[in-house]
């Protein structure tokens, strides 16, 4: 499942869940070959590991097309702190793509927030 909203805010959720990620990763721009490098995650669905340009990632089903990226695409996931609040850009396969008070942008799981706090119009 994919969802975007006008103006790339879909809502405001607040992290109930301490996340770190995996690292920082450059954007990959649409085109860039992906190497598919097993099986669909276990635990979140239509979410692949993967190898772009050397780095090792995760990438969901649905920004491939013919081995390569259907959309500029950046795997960094926010480290963030129970309490924190985000702005909620996309919704991809139970990941959010969200955007925190520092200004960072990054994806964390759904299930490190608290969803359905002040939807954005």
């Amino acid at each position: 499942m994919n969802q975007k909203h006008k103006g790339n805010q879909i809502a405001t959720v607040k992290v109930v869940q301490n996340h770190s990620g995996e690292g920082i990763f450059p954007t990959f721009s649409k085109g860039t070959p992906v190497k598919i490098t097993g099986e669909e995650c276990r635990e979140f669905a239509h979410w692949f590991p993967c190898e772009i340009e050397g780095h090792k990632t995760y990438i969901p089903e649905s920004f491939l097309l013919d081995g390569a990226l259907s959309k500029d695409y950046n795997p960094t996931e926010l480290v963030q702190r129970a309490g924190d609040v985000l702005v909620v850009n996309e919704i991809v396969n139970a990941w959010l793509m969200a955007t925190n008070e520092k200004g960072q942008t990054g994806w964390i799981p759904a299930e490190a927030v608290e969803m359905g706090c002040n939807p954005i119009k």
